[in-house]
């Protein structure tokens, strides 16, 4: 039997965790209400900045407050969760032993997807998420090719997450392009978003099939999981 209540383990951002909830509702097959999956929304603004913290710039530990949060998102009927922040998986295998619901794996699940349409594959995500090889890892487990950023357009792909996105700016989009086409001059097939800050970008510029958005994969593989029918991704 397919669970019954979906726990979001969000406010890392907050307008991800919006937008998350926003694609679960609008691609789950629904003639009426009733048809939709039950959710519980956690959204702690204040947990600590995980990249920060990843890289040693903070010495605030988001983990306590988000096993916390899980813990109650369990205690309020949550039988399976999902983190909608690539960043935040740097926890996933800490916090899957403390919760007794599996977790939606965000990074294992985009990689799949990226491995079924191309031979390698660009990474786009923060500092936190791409120094401690969050994705590369991923890759190198499932035998596909992988190519981030050097170091001054990752500071590109930073600056485009703080300074605009989470500031609710418009995004550089002559920064992003340009990171983008180092990725396809190095033989990159399609490129991973690989922050929810950055499937805002595939939304809001209407960003086509080269990029695969982790968010877009996370959300139909949840609503694959408690059995209801995904509509309206690209590949469907």
């Amino acid at each position: 039997m397919p669970p019954k209540m979906l726990g979001i383990l969000g406010g890392l951002g907050p307008m991800a965790t919006v937008y998350f909830y926003e694609l679960l509702t609008k691609h789950t097959k629904a003639a009426c209400d009733q048809d939709h999956i039950d959710i519980i929304i956690n959204s702690r603004a204040t947990t600590p900045d995980r990249t920060r913290f990843i890289l040693g710039q903070s010495k605030d530990d988001p983990f306590d407050i988000m096993a916390a949060d899980a813990a109650r998102l369990v205690t309020f009927g949550a039988e399976m969760l999902a983190i909608p922040c690539n960043t935040a998986h740097y926890f996933y295998d800490r916090l899957n032993k403390t919760i007794p619901v599996p977790i939606l794996n965000m990074v294992e699940e985009t990689v799949c997807a990226a491995k079924q349409c191309c031979d390698k594959v660009g990474i786009l995500a923060t500092s936190g998420t791409v120094e401690t090889r969050t994705y590369q890892r991923q890759c190198e487990a499932q035998g596909l090719a992988c190519v981030v950023p050097d170091p001054a357009d990752q500071q590109k792909v930073m600056d485009i997450i703080y300074n605009d996105i989470k500031q609710g700016k418009p995004a550089d989009m002559v920064a992003f392009q340009s990171v983008v086409d180092h990725l396809r001059q190095a033989g990159c097939g399609r490129v991973i978003l690989g922050c929810t800050e950055l499937s805002l970008i595939k939304r809001d510029e209407h960003l086509d099939s080269f990029y695969i958005d982790s968010m877009e994969v996370l959300a139909k593989n949840a609503i694959l999981a408690f059995g209801k029918t995904p509509i309206g991704f690209e590949e469907d």
